[in-house]
Formats: C-alpha cells, sequence, structure tokens
C-alpha cells in the first residue's frame, strides 16, 4: 500500500489575529505620537526628498522656459550668448545679445571677490589667531549686523555715498561696475568672513605648535603654516562669497548705471543678467519673445550657479586628498 499524507491546515485562531489586528493598529497609532521613532524618520526623510524634488522642479521648469526663445522664437543660440546689442523693443529686427550682462555679472563678481577677501580672510585671522578672546566678541556681531542688513540699505547707501565719491574722484557718472562691485563687495564680506574663520580654526594646533617649536614667529606661522593648510577651505570661502554676489540684483542695480552696452573700463556703466531681468520683467507679458528672452537669461543665471556648485565641490574634494 502507498502511504499518502495529508496535510490538514488548522484555521487561525481568532486570538492570532485579533493580535495581529492590534499590532497593526500599534504600528499606525506609533507614527502619531510626539516621541515615535517612525515620526522622525518620516519627518527627516520627507524633508530631505522635499528639498531634492524642489531643486529638481526648479531646475526642469527654468529650463524648459528658458529653452522657449530658442525652440519656439528660434532666436540663434551663439548670436544670443555672443550678441552685444540688446534693444527687445525695436519694432524692425529686434536684437537680443547677452554678452553684456553675462560680462558684467562676471565682472561684478570677481571685483567683489577680489575686493572682499583680503578683509575677510584678514578679519577671520584676527579673531582666530591675533585676538580669539575679545576680537571675536567684538568683530562677530559686527558681522552679523552687516548679514541683517537689508540689500535695499546697501544699494541706497551706496547710491548715497559711492556714487558721488566716484563721480568726484574717479570720473564719469559715479554710476559704474567698480561701485558695483564695492557695495557687493561688502555684501559678501561676512560670508567669506565666517566661513574663513571656520577653516582657520580647523587647523590642528599640533602644527602650530610644532611651527613655534621651531623658532618661527606669529606671523610665520600664520603665512608658512595656517594659510596653507587651510587653503582649499579659504578658496571655498571665496567661491561661496562670489555664488552669493552673483545673484544680487537690487543693491547692483541702484548703482551699476544699467548700460546696455560692453563696457570699456571698471569706471563706465555697465548692467547684470539679475539687473537687466528685474527691470524688463515688468514691461513683459507670459508668452511673448521678450519674456522667453529672460527666461533665457535666468537659465544662464542658473548654468553658472551650478558652475559654482561645482567648483566648490571640487576644490573641497582636493582639499580633503592633499
Amino acid at each position: 500500500m502507498e502511504n499518502k499524507s495529508v496535510v490538514v491546515q488548522m484555521p487561525s485562531s481568532p486570538n492570532n489575529e485579533g493580535r495581529s489586528l492590534i499590532q497593526n493598529n500599534k504600528k499606525w497609532t506609533s507614527i502619531f505620537n510626539r516621541n515615535s521613532e517612525w515620526r522622525g524618520k518620516i519627518w527627516i526623510y520627507g524633508s530631505a526628498i522635499f528639498v531634492i524634488l524642489s531643486v529638481i522642479a526648479i531646475t526642469l521648469f527654468l529650463t524648459v522656459q528658458g529653452l522657449r526663445s530658442f525652440v519656439v522664437d528660434h532666436i540663434n543660440v551663439i548670436d544670443f550668448i555672443t550678441g552685444t546689442e540688446w534693444y527687445p523693443d525695436r519694432a524692425e529686427n529686434p536684437s537680443y545679445g547677452a554678452l553684456p550682462f553675462i560680462f558684467g555679472s562676471l565682472m561684478v563678481t570677481i571685483l567683489a571677490a577680489m575686493l572682499a577677501a583680503p578683509f575677510a580672510i584678514g578679519s577671520a585671522l584676527f579673531m582666530t589667531e591675533l585676538a580669539p578672546k575679545w576680537g571675536q566678541k567684538v568683530l562677530q556681531p559686527v558681522i552679523e549686523i552687516l548679514v541683517g542688513i537689508p540689500s535695499v540699505v546697501y544699494g541706497f547707501i551706496g547710491l548715497s555715498v559711492i556714487v558721488p565719491f566716484m563721480r568726484d574722484h574717479v570720473g564719469g557718472s559715479g554710476f559704474s561696475l567698480l561701485s558695483g562691485a564695492l557695495v557687493v563687495g561688502v555684501m559678501i564680506l561676512p560670508t567669506i568672513t565666517s566661513i574663513s574663520a571656520d577653516a582657520v580654526r580647523a587647523v590642528s594646533n599640533d602644527l602650530r605648535s610644532a611651527s613655534y617649536a621651531l623658532g618661527a614667529t606669529k606671523w610665520q606661522t600664520i603665512y608658512r603654516v595656517i594659510l596653507p593648510a587651510a587653503k582649499s577651505t579659504l578658496i571655498t570661502a571665496i567661491v561661496l562669497g562670489m555664488a552669493r554676489a552673483f545673484g544680487e540684483a537690487l543693491a547692483v542695480q541702484m548703482v551699476i548705471g544699467n548700460a546696455r552696452n560692453l563696457p570699456n573700463a571698471i569706471s563706465d556703466p555697465s548692467a547684470t543678467l539679475t539687473t537687466i531681468i528685474t527691470l524688463s520683467m515688468g514691461h513683459s507679458t507670459a508668452g511673448s519673445v521678450l519674456n522667453d528672452v529672460l527666461w533665457s537669461l535666468g537659465l544662464i543665471l542658473l548654468i553658472i550657479s551650478y558652475g559654482f556648485i561645482l567648483l566648490i565641490r571640487f576644490i573641497s574634494r582636493r582639499g580633503q586628498v592633499s
């Protein structure tokens, strides 16, 4: 005879079903508990996903809008980037040359960084190396005040002080690239100073002790040991300040002159990508060629900002490797 085994499946008891239902209810109710671990995870992961999706959405939206002038309006990309004439309101043969504004944005950014970086790094060294106790107590509130001042106040001060000074001592109307760089340089000073101070503090005290043991003075230690050790982070601080300066609009708009042509010198008036967008956006209608071109200028701003971010990442990784 053949043995046939019969498997009998017992029905689940009501007690087991009740336990699983209670466990599921506890899991769901624990999410709404104030001290729940699940609630914390949902909040943290949700915040991270929200930030990522926001960046992706802004990038996609600006890309789609910025490409309309080339895809829909059939504006030549090369002529748009390299063109030097900006006459969108001309009835016959309007021109959309963005080179003067790209050049103005880059020049204001570079000049502002060149003006602000020495003072920012010097202030950071003063707070951390020369007078770490009372220096930080004095300079830190000043830096916080500079951060809290609105952009329009910087622009109004530049319009009232810097522009007349440039007019009397440099020449011209006073509205110039240099005036915009001076205003923006003061605005990015707190950013570079704060990050530079953190970079100097991060240098190991063993390096300072070894330098003093070899007979080096305070200044020799700062110049030969501390600055080289913090070089990558200091450069990162300057690039972050440049990224901050590149996107400034209102303060620059008030002192730069907003000229449409390429400047011949830093004392000539000019315009930036941000200033021309803010000046022209109110005079354009959605779907018009001018509106599409302004979105294209915004896309150029985004691309160059991404370039600053990639540069910062490259400098940071290079500093970690060295």
